[in-house]
């Protein structure tokens, strides 16, 4: 156990509020897990400056050179939370036994990263951090919080609730996520497909102590959308239900104007106008824009751009060349028993 080497990534944009005492905090729970004997004294804490406009990387740099604990990996331009994410996992993943992801405002808590760490001693590959309740949120927040989970569940997406993105996974667990090649990530759907034998751990969310949020209700919105177009075609699928139901409403108010016609109780024109301008026209609009949200997606993974490109990386700045020479024959050894199944 004293040897299980923990890295725990930090995803930030312009977290400069609240950036030290998130060092203080995170520094002291790798002494006391250190103490314990629950890992290594090489674990580290690896910040991932997501393009900040602030001072969010001159404090972590300056904190690198004097911190034992702190590296940064500093990213050319802003990729987006899940992208900044995946940067850490795999800068980390070759020298770490486990990784935590954790937000960088620290509301969720990080004193039960113990409890994640005995379930990963106990044999489990990934271990999700769950809210036990959503009671500080707004009431807007919350229903729609619990509205996403269900509809997702609904759609087929297999989530775990009331989970954002504070987790541990393991190195072989970090190692199948990196096979999974869509630009358009959203991790607390792709984590569960890969698999592994997992468990849970139940915490209180915490209040911020300092910054904004930076996940508004535009960028939540945003999120949730392409959460739910990247896991499932059903909205498709709606689409070609309502069209029947439209055609079969069509043709069943078509025959209701049509005698209403021969009875001379209408205007001329006026059937046509109700039929096609707002029943027809409103569901054509829709499913276009609907289909076309599927394609740029289709776009977007056809042409392969990379998911960030790493600017500065102080995490793998110091290992040995023969160190490195050494992950990258390992990495290949692994993908070719993967790929073959032997």
């Amino acid at each position: 156990m004293k040897d299980t080497v923990l890295t725990i990534v930090v995803p930030c944009y312009n977290e400069e509020e609240i950036l030290p005492e998130t060092i203080t905090c995170l520094q002291e729970l790798l002494d006391e897990l250190t103490a314990e004997s629950l890992i290594s004294d090489r674990s580290k804490i690896l910040f991932v400056d997501d393009g900040s406009k602030d001072r969010t990387w001159e404090i972590i740099y300056k904190e690198g050179l004097k911190n034992k604990y702190v590296k940064g990996l500093k990213l050319a331009r802003n990729v987006g939370h899940q992208n900044a994410l995946l940067a850490g996992l795999e800068a980390a993943r070759d020298l770490s036994d486990c990784v935590v992801s954790i937000d960088a405002d620290l509301q969720d808590d990080i004193r039960v990263i113990r409890e994640f760490l005995l379930k990963f001693h106990d044999g489990c590959e990934i271990v999700y951090g769950v809210r036990k309740s959503r009671e500080t949120d707004t009431f807007f927040k919350r229903s729609t919080a619990q509205s996403f989970y269900k509809l997702m569940k609904g759609l087929g997406v297999d989530l775990v609730y009331n989970h954002a993105d504070f987790r541990l996974m393991s190195q072989r667990a970090i190692k199948e996520l990196d096979r999974f090649k869509e630009v358009n990530l959203f991790l607390r759907g792709i984590v569960p497909l890969i698999g592994f034998r997992s468990d849970v751990v139940y915490y209180d969310r915490l209040e911020r102590k300092a910054g904004e949020t930076k996940y508004p209700f535009k960028k939540m919105m945003a999120f949730a959308f392409d959460g739910i177009t990247s896991f499932s075609i059903s909205p498709i699928r709606f689409v070609l239900v309502i069209g029947f139901v439209s055609f079969l409403m069509s043709l069943a108010f078509g025959s209701y104007f049509l005698a209403l016609k021969f009875l001379g109780a209408t205007q001329t024109g006026w059937t046509s106008l109700i039929t096609s301008i707002w029943l027809i026209g409103g569901l054509q609009l829709i499913a276009i824009g609907l289909i076309g949200e599927y394609v740029g997606k289709i776009y977007k993974e056809a042409k392969q751009r990379p998911k960030f490109i790493v600017d500065i990386d102080t995490f793998n700045l110091s290992v040995p060349k023969r160190q490195l020479l050494k992950r990258r024959e390992e990495e290949f050894v692994y993908r070719k028993v993967s790929e073959t199944g032997k």
